[in-house]
C-alpha cells in the first residue's frame, strides 16, 4: 500500500479551487491559475488538503515546514505508543519448588510491566514421553499468575518444548 503524496503547486490537476491562506482565512473559489499567483507572491506553496472535496481545498502554506511538523508529530506519536514485548520463562519438567517459585515471580513482574509472557518447558531425553508432566506445570505456573494474567490458548508442543501464552490482564481505570 503506497502513502498518498499531497498534490503542491502544479501537481494540482483542479480548474478550480477553493483557497485558504497561512491566517487560516478563507480567499474563496479561485481558479487554479490565480491561487497559484498569490501564492507565490507570499513566497508560499499551494498545498491540496482536501482532494475529494468540491472544489478540492488548497492551502497557502511552507510546506516544507509542513512536512517536518507532520514527521515530528508521527515520531512523537511512535515513542508514546506502548509495546508489548513477549518474555519467556523456561523451566523443565523436574523443575524444583524454589526454583519454580523464583521462575513465576519473574513470570508476575514482566506481567505487571504490561508485557506478554510465554511460560515454556524443554524436555531433555525420555522426558519427552511424558508431556503430562510438562503440562501440569504449565497450568500449575499459570493459574500462580491467574490474578493479573490469562492464558491466550492451551499448551501446544513444538519439538522438545511445550509453551503457553500469558498476557496481562487490563486494568479498568
Amino acid at each position: 500500500m503506497a502513502k498518498q503524496e499531497t498534490n503542491i503547486n502544479r501537481a494540482i490537476r483542479a480548474r478550480e479551487v477553493r483557497v485558504i491562506d497561512d491566517a487560516s482565512e478563507q480567499l474563496g473559489i479561485m481558479n487554479l491559475a490565480d491561487a497559484l499567483a498569490a501564492a507565490e507572491q507570499q513566497g508560499l506553496d499551494l498545498v491540496e488538503v482536501s482532494p475529494n472535496a468540491n472544489p478540492p481545498v488548497c492551502r497557502i502554506m511552507d510546506y516544507g515546514k509542513f512536512k517536518y511538523q507532520q514527521s515530528k508529530k508521527a515520531a512523537e506519536a511512535k515513542k508514546k505508543m506502548a509495546r508489548v514485548e513477549v518474555k519467556e520463562v523456561k523451566m523443565r519438567p523436574k523443575t524444583e519448588e524454589h526454583d519454580f517459585q523464583t521462575k513465576v515471580r519473574n513470570a508476575r513482574r514482566f506481567l505487571e510491566d504490561g508485557n506478554k509472557v510465554k511460560l515454556t518447558i524443554m524436555f531433555r531425553g525420555r522426558e519427552v514421553t511424558h508431556p503430562e508432566f510438562g503440562k501440569a506445570l504449565l497450568e500449575r505456573a499459570a493459574s500462580e499468575v491467574s490474578d493479573i494474567g490469562q492464558i491466550e490458548g492451551r499448551p501446544n508442543m513444538q519439538g522438545r518444548f511445550m509453551s503457553v501464552i500469558v498476557a496481562p490482564i487490563k486494568k479498568t481505570v
